[in-house]
């Protein structure tokens, strides 16, 4: 009689090649780790350069990482964010302000903004710095039945069970997984970020404030130390010459006539480290996984930020992929398989809402962004934190 059964493949002592020590690859590293895997991570920068100056971590993204034993760093490294409102950018007329305790309480956790060196080294410190392979540059991969092979510029190889592609927005390992090379499309709009020092003309203590009109905006977030994040974003042709150090003329000419908030910080900001970014996204992908190859991060959804989701979906996906190759045992090409299914449709609707909210809030249509603006005059925040606790409470710790 024919034999039915499935093969049982162990998955106990796999070893992982992730290519990128960003925050995906960190926390897919960490995550695979604690499952029992041996990880090496290979980074083609020779330091960290973490893209940008801070990054808000929801709920969802906060979760993970408690459930990767980082609770109480991330709370250390955080910033305490109270409250949320907006303004007018022009007049500084309080549109709509309101206590974050009912979001806090509704999802089970409470958000933290956090400067990015901060957390990538917290994220490197968990994992071990001497599983990370800095100036290690991939220039492709080969695999087979029994593992893949991962070949590097210099001239070095290493060969793994798996290869977690966490090679952000440019990433080369999606062009594999796809079977084509995919558009990075532009969003329309400039934004420069960067760190100031706290101060209650820029905004209130524990404030998230965002300045709003003609399509711009000005936020400013708590992070711990007594710093604010800020970043200003402007509607703007792609590809207009940009002088590094230029920030403050850039702004104070983008923002003529704002308020006296905004004036504070284009006054403070220190533009040599100030960031200047054009603002891209991926159009959703149709898989996530070839082989024994898995994208995770930004190489699988780059997104525009303005849902706040990029940095916690990279969260959510490094456990998602532990707990997948834990739980399965038909094979590496059938776990990878289980995972896109997971994050697919998930990631795929967060980069579409982020591209539709990034179409009002940068007035790409007009009339919307006119109504949204009238919105907030009415807005006691309900709506927005039910916005925001549905996207937390779709993730996989809910």
């Amino acid at each position: 009689m024919q034999n039915t059964h499935l093969p049982f493949f162990p998955m106990e002592n796999l070893n992982v090649i992730i290519i990128g020590a960003g925050m995906a690859g960190l926390a897919a590293g960490i995550a695979l780790q604690q499952a029992g895997y041996r990880v090496a991570i290979h980074e083609r920068f020779t330091d960290v350069r973490p893209a940008g100056a801070a990054i808000s971590l929801w709920p969802n993204g906060v979760k993970v990482l408690n459930r990767l034993g980082l609770g109480e760093k991330i709370a250390a490294i955080g910033g305490r964010m109270e409250t949320m409102g907006y303004r007018n950018g022009f007049t500084g007329e309080v549109l709509t302000h309101f206590s974050l305790e009912p979001l806090v309480r509704r999802v089970g956790e409470r958000p933290y903004p956090v400067p990015r060196t901060a957390l990538q080294n917290m994220l490197m410190d968990a994992l071990g710095r001497e599983h990370i392979h800095f100036g290690s540059t991939l220039t492709g991969i080969e695999e087979d039945a029994e593992g893949v092979t991962a070949f590097f510029e210099n001239g070095t190889s290493a060969r793994a069970d798996l290869i977690v592609a966490a090679d952000g927005t440019h990433s080369i390992l999606r062009n594999h997984v796809i079977g084509h090379p995919a558009e990075r499309r532009y969003c329309g709009y400039v934004n420069w970020n960067g760190l100031v020092a706290a101060s209650e003309d820029i905004a209130p203590a524990g404030a998230w404030v965002t300045h709003v009109g003609e399509g711009k905006r000005v936020s400013t977030m708590p992070l711990a130390d007594g710093q604010l994040y800020f970043f200003f974003d402007v509607p703007l042709e792609k590809g207009l010459p940009a002088e590094k150090g230029r920030a403050r003329e850039e702004l104070a000419a983008h923002f003529s006539g704002w308020a006296a908030p905004v004036q504070r910080l284009i006054a403070t900001l220190d533009p040599t480290t100030t960031t200047r970014l054009e603002i891209h996204d991926v159009a959703p992908l149709t898989r996530l996984a070839r082989g024994r190859v898995v994208l995770v991060g930004d190489s699988g959804h780059s997104t525009a930020p303005d849902l706040g989701q990029g940095g916690c979906q990279a969260m959510e996906g490094a456990w998602v992929l532990a707990n997948c190759l834990k739980s399965h045992t038909l094979g590496i090409p059938d776990c990878l398989t289980r995972y896109q299914d997971l994050r697919i449709e998930r990631v795929a609707g967060l980069i579409t809402g982020a591209r539709k909210r990034s179409n009002i809030t940068h007035a790409m249509e007009p009339e919307k962004t006119a109504a949204w603006y009238e919105e907030l005059k009415q807005e006691d925040g309900s709506a927005i934190m039910d916005a925001i606790a549905r996207t937390i409470l779709a993730g996989p710790l809910h």
